[in-house]
């Protein structure tokens, strides 16, 4: 039998802005240990982790005085350098994913190519600037930074709804779908890299 690796990674970043600490286990129950000092974060970040079922431990730290920005884009950028490095060669993996997800009035689409190549489409557009306390374009920013650092082909459209809350949350949800589906070891992959090329990275 062939030997399992362990799909699992730690990042530490620290920057005059932030210090971010991020460990990660692709092939988790998505057990979650998240401190981010954002409320509002926290709570997607757990759903993120809940919904692929990859385990995350963070902690971050941030110029929280000056506002959320620094704090939520350089924990996307940890996070995708951990997913980045647990997946390693990615050989084996499913590769793509795509998937609309809904909640109670809203429905978003998310895809996902674990390309080695990073790209963002975002077709996302919120009704106010902020839920509660939290800027509604920092949802982007974190996308953004996730698939840049993951090296991860993202695209991610919500399709209709009203509260801002749902779609936000729609979004890290079917984020966190199709990163679980795609991550999973296809068994008749017999250990190959899921590319013509012969790499992903």
């Amino acid at each position: 039998m062939a030997e399992t690796l362990s799909r699992t990674a730690s990042i530490s970043r620290k920057t005059n802005e932030t210090s971010v600490s991020v460990s990660v286990n692709i092939d988790g129950t998505g057990t979650a240990k998240i401190s981010t000092g954002v409320g509002f974060f926290d709570h997607m970040l757990d759903q993120l982790c809940r919904h692929s079922l990859i385990d995350m431990d963070i902690e971050t730290k941030g110029d929280l005085e000056v506002d959320d920005h620094h704090t939520v884009e350089d924990t996307g950028i940890a996070i995708g350098q951990a997913i980045a490095k647990a997946l390693g060669d990615r050989r084996g993996i499913t590769r793509y994913a795509s998937l609309d997800l809904v909640m109670d009035e809203t429905m978003t689409k998310a895809g996902v190519d674990l390309s080695g190549r990073p790209f963002l489409v975002w077709n996302v557009n919120f009704s106010a600037p902020k839920i509660g306390r939290f800027d509604t374009e920092l949802v982007r920013e974190f996308f953004q930074a996730l698939a840049q650092h993951a090296g991860i082909t993202l695209h991610v459209m919500n399709h209709y709804g009203a509260n801002n809350h749902h779609i936000a949350e729609t979004c890290f949800k079917a984020v966190a779908r199709v990163l679980r589906a795609a991550t999973e070891i296809d068994p008749r992959q017999a250990g190959r890299v899921p590319s013509t090329k012969g790499t992903l990275v």
